[in-house]
């Protein structure tokens, strides 16, 4: 029994506990913490049963993940959110492959489905990549990618040469593609694979410097858990192209 005002009473504590085996710590947890991650839920799905399938969903993952002795050590609602965010993509992603139908003569490509959700969440990564970006690649973005100017039109303000400004708009078109991969890993709690994990998108890029990419290497060769990881981003970057040239996403994201 935790007592109010002590150590144990905090989230990190209750993480301290689940991790020691104590079931009645996460229930704690799930009674501080599940009315907000329902109202999370509400912003990836709409469907009532939906959400009360993604929550217990997560919640027993994120269960299974502490009693693992992996996981949080903090910051609980956080990673709570983000387990939920990537198992919605994750179902998303699965559900779109599927299609069910009793007469298969009828198969063909048809036209294309958007699913409202997913293309939410693929907003929100975008949106949240971009705002990474250092200012200046974010407004050589903008101006060439939303605005539409040219290298020649933005060199006099930028005081660049037109083929300066292309260049750092390649730069920033790559540097975007790696934070929007970036955005569909979680965190991970080993050390190296956190580090491995912030440069899975350099990786499938292949923007890596070459002791980095010697280092992951040498990572991926004994860690699954980011192999996994990086298995995802890969099939993220060959299903959804780059994310700039889908102008709308900044648009109505930013």
């Amino acid at each position: 029994m935790t007592i109010p005002g002590n150590d144990a009473d905090t989230d990190t504590g209750l993480l301290a506990a689940v991790r020691a085996g104590d079931t009645a710590a996460y229930g704690t947890l799930y009674e501080r913490h599940h009315v907000a991650a329902r109202k999370f839920a509400f912003g990836l799905v709409h469907d009532p049963a939906d959400v009360d399938d993604l929550v217990a969903e997560t919640f027993a993952k994120v269960f299974a993940t502490l009693r693992a002795g992996r996981g949080p050590l903090v910051a609980f609602r956080a990673y709570l959110h983000t387990t939920m965010r990537h198992l919605r993509y994750q179902r998303a992603r699965r559900d779109r492959r599927l299609e069910f139908t009793d007469d298969l003569t009828r198969y063909d490509a048809g036209e294309p489905f958007t699913d409202p959700a997913l293309d939410r969440l693929e907003r929100s990564f975008a949106a949240a990549a971009f705002r990474q970006l250092p200012e200046r690649w974010r407004d050589v973005l903008w101006q060439t990618e939303v605005e539409g100017s040219t290298p020649a039109e933005l060199a006099p303000r930028m005081g660049l040469t037109p083929n300066a400004v292309a260049v750092l708009a390649h730069r920033a078109r790559e540097g975007l593609r790696s934070l929007y991969l970036q955005q569909h890993v979680a965190a991970a709690e080993h050390p190296e694979c956190r580090w491995a994990g912030e440069r899975l998108g350099g990786q499938v890029r292949g923007r890596l410097a070459p002791r980095d990419a010697h280092r992951m290497g040498t990572h991926l060769g004994w860690c699954s858990d980011c192999r996994n990881r990086l298995a995802e981003i890969r099939e993220v970057d060959g299903f959804r192209h780059a994310p700039y040239r889908q102008r709308h996403h900044v648009e109505t994201s930013g």
